[in-house]
Formats: structure tokens, C-alpha cells, sequence
């Protein structure tokens, strides 16, 4: 069984923490091969999830979201070697207030129906955004 929305839980704790600034939100995403609608309609999971992006889009781009990198999926070097994703990208948003309110807004609620149906597994992953260091082990402040 694949991750696919956060629990209330979670996303409670997502919530909760409303610094300021932007946040990062890596997403890695593995399609179905046909999609499962709850009403039995038809279509491939890159169908359903490219509904969902041509939906949501509109409110993503209203409340500040912009995709700030994306790459295609080559190989797992260090990892569970039979892991593979369809989608990898990251957003950002101005603030945790501007995600809460896009995962509220009405015509996103109906969009991510599309993305329930695509998505056979996910991560969808939280990070402070910080300058760019100097090499690998340099964590900036």
C-alpha cells in the first residue's frame, strides 16, 4: 500500500509549524498504470495526474507555488534498487499558511481527486530552505 495523502496527524504537525519564509517540498511520485477512480472512468495514472496539475495549477500559481527544480528519474545508486519515480520535483511556496490554503481551497479539493487516482506511491517531503553551502558536509545556518 503506497503513501499517497498525509494523515491528519501529520499534516496537523505540518500546520502547526507556521514559521516565516518559504518552504520546499520535494515530491517524488509513482504512477499507477491505470488510474483508480472511485466511479470506474478510464484513463492511465499519467493521464490522471496531468489533470490534476492542469486543476490545481491555477491555485498553486494564485497563492505564490512555483516549481524551483525538476528532474527525470534515472537510477537508484544508494537505495532500494526496485524504487523508481515517475515524477520528481520540488515547489515552493511562500509559507506553510500559503500550502494550508491551496489543500483548503475548494477547486484544489476537487483536483487532487485526479492525483488520489494516479498516484500509486509518494513522498512528499518538507524543508527550511537555507543557502547553498560550499561542499557536502558544510550545513549553513
Amino acid at each position: 500500500m503506497g503513501h499517497i495523502d498525509p494523515t491528519k496527524d501529520v499534516f496537523a504537525q505540518f500546520r502547526d509549524n507556521d514559521r516565516p519564509g518559504p518552504i520546499h517540498m520535494l515530491n517524488l511520485v509513482r504512477l499507477r498504470r491505470e488510474a483508480a477512480y472511485p466511479d470506474g472512468r478510464k484513463a492511465s495514472g499519467a493521464e490522471a495526474y496531468a489533470a490534476y496539475g492542469r486543476e490545481s495549477g491555477p491555485v498553486f500559481e494564485r497563492l505564490g507555488g512555483r516549481i524551483v527544480w525538476q528532474g527525470r528519474f534515472e537510477l537508484m545508486l544508494i537505495g532500494p534498487q526496485d524504487e523508481r519515480w515517475d515524477h520528481c520535483f520540488i515547489a515552493e511556496y511562500p509559507s506553510v499558511a500559503a500550502f494550508v490554503e491551496m489543500i483548503r481551497d475548494p477547486v484544489y479539493r476537487e483536483a487532487v481527486k485526479h492525483r488520489q487516482a494516479a498516484v500509486e506511491d509518494s513522498r512528499l517531503i518538507r524543508h527550511a530552505v537555507l543557502p547553498v553551502g560550499k561542499n557536502f558536509g558544510e550545513i549553513p545556518k
